[in-house]
């Protein structure tokens, strides 16, 4: 079953550590780099994909609204000599700040099937921010693995919210249970796939009908069950056993 791996404050440590390590990558690059994980994209455009998610969060959250996806701002027009990189800094450090004084319990939108609470926030932005430094990272032969206990609320994440809100990367009719297994965080997820409905199984309860067993069965670190997940590698680069065609209905966008 997915838990979450920690708090509003957890979060913003993990923004605190992956962020000036995204940074870091981005300024050994330019812009022009080829990001190798984002087909058609260079460090400049993940640059500023970041920079807009951030911004686009700082205008909504903490303000009570829950109805309505909030519009999109659109990005600055950069004048002479400011870089994509000291965009994302502004956006970064205003998010950051913004969500130092969060309650996470307050009203906010989200796209989840899931209450409507700002802490979905700090949880979503330290994903996608962990995420993009490996991508940048990848961009300059590095990219360093997702610390395992962040990873594993990642793979959570994916299971619990993206799948749900039918956010899988590509359509299709699968049916069966898929057992992932974190050999470093000690985790065990069940995900039941059925056509284009999911349920993430609490392994107390899941043994209490029939077609129960797991079809297939994937362990790996929780940083590249993660990475999985997100199509940044191949699930053949895991321990994979069972029906292998189950785990394209594990992708996500």
């Amino acid at each position: 079953m997915s838990r979450l791996q920690g708090s509003k404050d957890f979060w913003i440590g993990a923004l605190r550590t992956e962020g000036p390590a995204f940074a870091a990558a981005v300024a050994e690059a330019p812009p022009e780099t080829p990001v190798l994980s984002c087909p058609g994209w260079t460090v400049g455009d993940l640059t500023l994909h970041l920079a807009g998610i951030y911004l686009w969060v700082g205008s909504f959250v903490g303000s009570g609204e829950t109805s309505a996806p909030p519009p999109r701002p659109q990005l600055p027009e950069m004048p002479p000599g400011v870089s994509p990189l000291q965009l994302w800094q502004q956006g970064y450090d205003q998010l950051i700040t913004r969500f130092d004084g969060l309650d996470p319990e307050a009203p906010a939108w989200n796209w989840a099937p899931q209450p409507k609470r700002a802490g979905f926030w700090p949880r979503r932005m330290a994903h996608e921010t962990a995420v993009h430094r490996w991508d940048a990272q990848l961009a300059i032969a590095s990219g360093e693995p997702i610390e395992a206990k962040l990873a594993a609320d990642g793979v959570g994440e994916v299971l619990d919210t993206w799948l749900p809100a039918g956010r899988r990367r590509t359509p299709g009719d699968w049916h069966g249970v898929v057992q992932l297994t974190s050999t470093d965080a000690e985790q065990q997820w069940y995900l039941r796939l059925r056509g284009e409905g999911v349920a993430l199984l609490d392994t107390a309860t899941i043994f209490d009908h029939d077609d129960h067993h797991a079809r297939a069965q994937v362990s790996g670190t929780a940083s590249d069950l993660l990475l999985a997940l997100w199509g940044r590698v191949s699930f053949e680069t895991l321990d994979v056993a069972g029906d292998r065609a189950l785990l394209e209905g594990l992708r996500t966008r």
